[in-house]
């Protein structure tokens, strides 16, 4: 009967108010109320109200940092490991990770720092790729696991396949963790981050994401509810906050890649090869909303491959740290913006594409050059090539923070190094990753 009540009531709300269709909540219940109020005050906590510190404090971890600092074991290629920056610096060269898992926890660097994902959980393990069912996930699934209400750290039994059938609603603290497996979300829908905390995606592929169609759809233990058609992004962050996405291959996703929007804030997105895609990082998908000013963003580590054509990232509102990335293609522009967000890059390598007319790697938008010349969009120490050439603008050109107290990132000449183990890493037991 229950369920009968709500497919009635799906027919009825549908043609709800925009916020909430946009939200893809087609019955905002009280569940998702308090799920609502509790994302905001989660973001109140986790905004830095002088981002510069953050920013100092990313760049302070690769400040004595040899690009070329040989480790034990090897890596993913001949040779000794490398751990080439920071963040892989933490984990990556220990041949002990599969054993002590939990440790990647506390490498995480900029607004995503205090990411916690499942570190104070158990394991789980995902030994079942199927998904075949939505309100009642089998245990053993990657739906199970992440609809949990405890904190669980998710590993994988082996390689495999998952293909979504309806997008994947990931509840607080749980980090998914493919280290040790090929493990690919593909050719079904996408990865949902909505009104919760703590999450950490790590050493996946995603790729060929197509939009759901929507339905009755469980999103914790105790509540299920009706979704509308979802996007297709690869991963979606909608008003969560602490979340820091490492490691991941991507491609071919119906929308985004990646979107952060609703307020979402403490996000980190590093270590990615992303490729073959037309939109590639959304932060702020509203001009109108004003709440995107608390999103603080980091943007460090990736490898912006073949086939990508704009927004990495596209950007509203918020500040954004885009630090030591390799942009080796774009069609149209590689970061642009509206509504006057503070875009910091520091130590990226840019290579301008054959077209002359798409050679500036900045883009705004929905402004005249009176008014985004007080937008504080700074470049420093980047590596600008084939005639790639980037426009700032802003009053204040070090971003609103003391010259004095702004650590040096990384320069551009170095991205090579520092993104050579970007995307999905061949991790296995025993050995350094």
């Amino acid at each position: 009967m229950e369920l009968y009540v709500k497919f009635f009531s799906f027919s009825l709300l549908v043609l709800a108010s925009a916020a909430l269709s946009y939200a893809h909540i087609a019955v905002f219940d009280d569940y998702w109320a308090k799920r609502a109020a509790e994302a905001r005050n989660n973001t109140l906590n986790a905004y830095v109200s002088d981002p510069g510190t953050v920013v100092n404090n990313f760049n302070a971890g690769s400040a004595n940092l040899s690009t070329r600092r040989s480790l034990r074991g090897k890596g993913k290629s001949d040779g000794p490991c490398l751990a080439t920056n920071p963040i892989d610096r933490c984990w990556r060269c220990r041949d002990d990770w599969a054993s002590d898992r939990k440790r990647l926890a506390r490498c995480a660097k900029g607004f995503g720092r205090t990411a916690l994902g499942g570190v104070q959980g158990q394991i789980y393990v995902v030994t079942d790729p199927s998904d075949d069912d939505l309100l009642d996930p089998r245990p053993g699934t990657l739906r199970y696991g992440v609809t949990r209400d405890a904190p669980l750290w998710i590993i994988f039994a082996r390689d495999m396949v998952i293909r979504l059938q309806q997008e994947l609603m990931i509840n607080n603290y749980k980090t998914i963790d493919g280290r040790g497996a090929n493990v690919h979300i593909a050719y079904g829908a996408s990865l949902t981050i909505q009104f919760v905390q703590h999450v950490i995606v790590h050493n996946l592929h995603i790729h060929d994401i197509k939009s759901g169609s929507g339905g009755n759809i469980r999103d914790s233990e105790q509540h299920w509810g009706i979704r509308t058609r979802s996007d297709g992004d690869g991963i979606s962050i909608f008003g969560a906050s602490n979340i820091w996405v490492d490691h991941i291959s991507m491609f071919n996703c119906a929308d985004g890649l990646i979107d952060a929007i609703e307020a979402s804030t403490a996000i980190t997105i590093s270590n990615c090869h992303l490729t073959r895609h037309n939109d590639v990082i959304l932060l702020g998908a509203s001009d109108a909303n004003s709440e995107d000013v608390k999103m603080q963003v980091t943007i460090a580590y990736n490898h912006f491959g073949q086939g990508l054509v704009q927004r990495m990232p596209r950007c509203r509102w918020g500040f954004v740290h885009v630090v030591n990335n390799d942009y080796t293609h774009w069609l149209m522009y590689a970061i642009g913006g509206s509504m006057h967000p503070t875009i910091i890059c520091q130590g990226n390598r840019y290579l301008g594409p054959p077209n002359q007319a798409a050679k500036e790697v900045t883009h705004r938008e929905y402004a005249e050059e009176s008014v985004w010349k007080n937008w504080n969009w700074t470049s420093e120490r980047d590596l600008q090539m084939n005639g790639a050439f980037f426009v700032q603008s802003g009053r204040d050109t070090t971003g609103g923070f003391s010259r004095q107290l702004l650590i040096k990132a990384k320069p551009g000449t170095a991205v090579g190094r520092l993104t050579r183990f970007s995307g999905a890493l061949n991790c296995r037991p025993n050995r350094p990753c």
